[in-house]
Order: C-alpha cells, then sequence, then structure tokens
C-alpha cells in the first residue's frame, strides 16, 4: 500500500474483527499508526499483534463506544502513545432483528447507544485533536439499511439512518477547519454479524445481489483508506456505497 497513510494515527472502533480488523489491518499497511478499539479484548490484542509482526504499528484499548469516559481514555491513549490523532474510523456496531411489535425497550436503547451514539461520541471526543492536526478525516460506517428498509429490524434501520446524516451535519460543520467526514454504507459482508442467520436466508441474501455474492471485509476498508488519505482532500459529506449493486435495483 507504500505510504498512502504515511504520518496518521487512525483510532478505529469495532477493531477486533470483521471490517474493523480489515481497516486496522489495511491503515497500517498504508503507514498509519493505529488504535485498535473494541470490547474483545482477546481478538482485538491478536489483531494488533499480527499488525506488529507484519511490521506496521499498533496497540489494543478497550473501548465501550456507548462510554463517555472509554472514549476519552482512548483518545488520550491515542496521542500518549504517537503523539497525535488525524484519523478516526467509528465502526462499531449491534444489530437487532426485531420488527416495529416486536424490539423492546431495552434492543432499542441499546442499538441507540452503540449504533447511534457512539458514533457521536467518537466524533465530539475525537475532534479536539483532529482539529489540532489541521487535516483530519472520519468514516463512519453506516449500511445500506440507513438508506433502505427492510422488514424486521426497525432500530438497525432507525441508528443506520441516524449516522447518515450526522455525518453530513459534521461534514458541514467541519468544512473550513481541516477536519473532513464521510459515510460508507456497506452491502451484505462477510462478518461475523451474519454468524447466527441460517445458511438458506445467507443464500437467499447473495442471490438477491446484483453482483451474486457478499462483499469482504476489505471491500469496505479500501473505500475508507481513500477517504482518510490526502487523496481525498476534496472530499466531504459523502455518501459511498458498497453493496455489489444492491441499492441500484
Amino acid at each position: 500500500m507504500g505510504g498512502r497513510l504515511l504520518n496518521k494515527v487512525a483510532l478505529v472502533t469495532g477493531g477486533a474483527s470483521g471490517i474493523g480488523a480489515a481497516h486496522a489491518q489495511l491503515f497500517a499497511g498504508a503507514g498509519a499508526k493505529v488504535l485498535v478499539c473494541d470490547l474483545q479484548e482477546e481478538l482485538g490484542h491478536t489483531v494488533a499483534e499480527e499488525i506488529r509482526r507484519n511490521g506496521g504499528e499498533a496497540e489494543f484499548f478497550r473501548l465501550d463506544v456507548a462510554c463517555e469516559d472509554h472514549w476519552k481514555a482512548a483518545v488520550a491513549d491515542a496521542v500518549r502513545r504517537y503523539g497525535t490523532l488525524t484519523t478516526l474510523v467509528n465502526n462499531a456496531g449491534a444489530f437487532s432483528a426485531g420488527g416495529v411489535e416486536v424490539e423492546t425497550d431495552e434492543g432499542w436503547a441499546r442499538l441507540v447507544a452503540v449504533n447511534q451514539t457512539g458514533v457521536w461520541l467518537g466524533m465530539k471526543t475525537a475532534m479536539p485533536e483532529l482539529l489540532k492536526s489541521g487535516n483530519a478525516a472520519i468514516v463512519n460506517i453506516a449500511s445500506i439499511y440507513g438508506i433502505i428498509g427492510s422488514p424486521g429490524a426497525i432500530a438497525y434501520h432507525a441508528t443506520k439512518g441516524a449516522i447518515r446524516v450526522m455525518g453530513k451535519s459534521a461534514a458541514l460543520e467541519y468544512a473550513r477547519r481541516g477536519v473532513r467526514v464521510n459515510t460508507v454504507f456497506p452491502g451484505v459482508i462477510k462478518t461475523p454479524m451474519l454468524g447466527d442467520v441460517p445458511e438458506e436466508a445467507l443464500r437467499a441474501l447473495e442471490e438477491a445481489i446484483p453482483m451474486g455474492r457478499r462483499g469482504s471485509p476489505e471491500d469496505i476498508a479500501y473505500a475508507s483508506l481513500y477517504l482518510c488519505s490526502d487523496e481525498a482532500k476534496f472530499v466531504t459529506g459523502g455518501e459511498f456505497v458498497i453493496d455489489g449493486g444492491s441499492t441500484a435495483l
């Protein structure tokens, strides 16, 4: 990957597996120093260790994205280790299959806390350090289900749709202050989040994708790599759909 992210320091949430781990590994390979953040400590340490074995720089930090104190500690740790923070990938997320009448108060509150409040807290807490760099980038990972509907996942749709407009609002707020904010919308991707979905349902999902297959975590990370590099210096408030053609139907 050369040095596309040379001199960048990235904090990646949900970095222990799936799309987050792909971001951490790809960013480190492109020259960034990476703080891998997650609640999954063993997996998170494994991702950071693998990056170091491959010659990159990475450390793990246990982060609950719904807790502002955790966020403050994570940002402080990144700055203590690497001297700055230039890049934030808000990737951590949760899923619930509850529909309008099935979803519970507890399930709704959990998804709002992780998927929506977690993204806001990340931007809020990291912003002072990002502003200091004068050339920072935030990528918020939403979902195509923040753009289109499907039955039976009301809280997931609500929170991913919120990320879409939150990103635009933040992009406009900081457009002249040296922080770019963009949103990536994955389609159906091979991640642990789909681990409990029956094989028959997975086949049906794949058949409905125009390209006939699920995407990989790296497909999403490559989009973010561009957005966090200086190649995208004129890109903010953007929506980047990576879905094999699903939303073109």
